[in-house]
């Protein structure tokens, strides 16, 4: 039993707190919020010839103003099929065609869609806390099993301490994303 074998415990589950947190910060871009963001569309899939293709890699996304995205497509031929794709990504958007390219007004918030988006925030947020804490019992478990391969008591729990000092500080960062996020909904 080496202090190597331990110290992969816990930057293995450490690696497995980071993931969650990552995914709720790509999972919180997605969340409408009144201001205009290219990410609310990274989702959308484009069934261009055939093929479903996400609409970032079909044409250029930009937010010239807080309340507009702009699409530029790189093949003129895609107009209504990236029409067609964002009013199936059931976003609550309704593109627009000028023919040289796709604006997608963002409207504003009502107070009633405001609390919805909060309630879906906080739903996200405790399912990434979930995968911190799945992420403390496979380290724990690890821990155990060296245990059992001689590993030291005092180690252990020491170990323990540690990683339940990680998964804290993960959680409250989980916390503190879930904060903003709902700050920037709430934002008129």
């Amino acid at each position: 039993m080496s202090d190597e074998d331990v110290a992969l415990v816990v930057e293995e589950t450490k690696s497995g707190m980071q993931k969650a947190l990552r995914s709720l910060r790509a999972e919180f871009q997605k969340v409408r919020t009144g201001r205009a963001s290219a990410a609310l569309l990274d989702g959308v899939q484009v069934d261009y010839y055939g093929t479903p293709t996400p609409l970032n890699q079909l044409a250029n996304l930009s937010t010239p103003d807080p309340r507009l995205i702009v699409i530029s497509p790189y093949d003129k031929a895609a107009f209504q099929d990236i029409e067609k794709a964002i009013l199936k990504a059931d976003l609550g958007l309704s593109p627009s065609n000028d023919g040289k390219v796709v604006r997608v007004p963002i409207p504003p918030l009502t107070e009633e869609r405001r609390k919805q988006l909060v309630k879906h925030v906080h739903r996200v947020g405790e399912d990434h806390k979930v995968g911190v804490r799945d992420a403390r019992r496979e380290g724990l478990s690890l821990l155990k099993d060296l245990a059992s391969e001689g590993l030291s008591e005092d180690d252990k729990r020491r170990e323990e301490k540690n990683i339940q000092a990680l998964t804290d500080d993960f959680v409250k960062q989980i916390d503190q994303v879930m904060t903003d996020k709902e700050e920037e909904i709430l934002q008129v």
